[in-house]
């Protein structure tokens, strides 16, 4: 199965895909690494935002996508670009999509020890892991 994990930053959707096979854990090397979107007040973009979003799910075989949640209101809480770009992702059809909290992402690093791969850029690792976490959480 392949599941791609997602952390979202500001306007950036970081994206890092991993795969199962036989309880062996694997990163699948894509070309893109984050999908942007740019002024969220404008429709147009948003929409241009899910096209993308669309065509690499569609592209890449993505059945399960998990997204490493953010707090609602806090000190940390994710800005209202990161929760637009979560519906998006949510709206698509077809794929099952997965919130992960951090607490849970971070006992599943721990419990299963998931070795990061040299073929993630640093600023992927929470986004594989969220995709890790989620494999092996069913």
């Amino acid at each position: 199965m392949i599941i791609c994990g997602i952390e979202i930053k500001g306007s950036e959707a970081i994206i890092a895909v991993a795969t199962l096979d036989q309880q062996a854990l694997s990163h699948v090397a894509l070309n893109t690494k984050k999908i942007t979107l740019d002024d969220d007040d404008e429709a147009a973009n948003v929409k241009a935002f899910a096209a993308q979003v669309r065509a690499f799910v569609t592209d890449n075989g993505i059945e399960r996508i998990a997204i490493k949640k953010r707090s609602k209101k806090g000190e940390f809480a994710g800005g209202p670009t990161t929760f637009k770009i979560e519906g998006v992702f949510q709206l698509l059809e077809g794929c099952e999509v997965t919130l992960l909290s951090p607490q849970t992402i971070n006992a599943q690093s721990k419990k299963h020890d998931f070795a990061l791969p040299a073929t993630l850029n640093k600023y992927q690792h929470e986004a594989y892991k969220a995709a890790c976490s989620a494999l092996m959480k069913k």
